[in-house]
């Protein structure tokens, strides 16, 4: 009875966690259908909106500068974060580790706000000793996504890495291969899984970035999250939830074949587990 009682619980609890999360994104996709302006009453079903959406020019040139930035910056963070995460999880015993490891880990748990902030005087500062950057941009908002996308990867990749067993490099090494085949052919399989969280990971933080854009960019430079959230201070319009629902689309689809490839990573690395059992029986 107490088992029933404790499982009615979770699942009410679940239901109810799930219900909080998703009706507001269900409700947000069903009224960019909606045919009238005001988005909170119903008017008929209506595609207009993504019309509207996809003749609106400013919208169109931040979606576009967000995804390059966002592509861009995943692409460094990625193999920054790998070198990171390499050093972490493979050298403990160099000196200042324990430093190196912090300062790699600091833009997890850093304020936003301090983040942007302090980019933004190091770019000033940058800017009047060497005159590079020249003034702020699209170049400097890449810059600071990179900062704190890397520290993502690393943990991410230092994680795969301390569950892989070491003893399939020792094993190819003992047969002859040399470090950079031992590397192509057994590490990068195992962790690709790692790298392909890590960059979708960090290409939704800079997509979602609003804080840390807002203090290193400059004139003609606004992403999507400034240009709809300069747009929401004056009221939520339909356009909105149509752009919002596309974005929600592309992440959807942008997980689902995260998820078919790791399936099937770890399928070909079963398969070859088995093979290799097989032959040494």
């Amino acid at each position: 009875m107490k088992i029933r009682k404790r499982f009615n619980f979770l699942l009410a609890s679940l239901i109810f966690g799930y219900a909080f999360l998703y009706i507001p994104i269900i409700s947000l996709i069903v009224f960019s259908f909606n045919e009238s302006k005001l988005v909170t009453v119903w008017g008929g079903f209506s595609t207009k909106w993504y019309g509207e959406l996809f003749r609106n020019e400013q919208i169109i040139q931040a979606a576009l500068l967000s995804l390059r930035i966002a592509v861009i910056s995943a692409c460094f963070a990625v193999a920054f974060g790998t070198l990171a995460g390499f050093v972490m999880a493979r050298m403990r015993q160099f000196r200042g580790r324990t430093l190196f490891t912090g300062m790699s880990m600091a833009p997890l748990v850093m304020p936003e706000v301090i983040t942007g902030l302090s980019l933004l005087l190091f770019f000033v500062a940058l800017e009047k000793l060497t005159g590079w950057p020249n003034g702020r941009g699209v170049t400097t908002i890449t810059i600071a996504h990179i900062t704190f996308s890397m520290a993502y990867v690393a943990v991410i990749v230092q994680a795969r890495l301390a569950d892989m067993d070491p003893s399939l490099e020792e094993a190819a090494m003992d047969l002859g291969a040399k470090p950079a085949k031992v590397f192509f052919a057994i590490t990068l399989p195992i962790v690709a899984p790692a790298l392909i969280s890590g960059w979708l990971l960090a290409f939704t933080l800079s997509i979602d970035d609003l804080v840390i854009a807002s203090f290193v960019s400059g004139p003609g430079s606004s992403t999507l999250p400034m240009v709809i959230f300069s747009k929401v201070r004056l009221g939520v319009s339909p356009d909105i939830n149509a752009l919002a629902t596309i974005i929600i689309g592309i992440v959807a689809i942008g997980i689902l074949i995260a998820i078919i490839a790791l399936k099937r990573q770890e399928k070909r690395q079963m398969r070859d587990a088995q093979l290799m059992m097989s032959e040494d029986g």
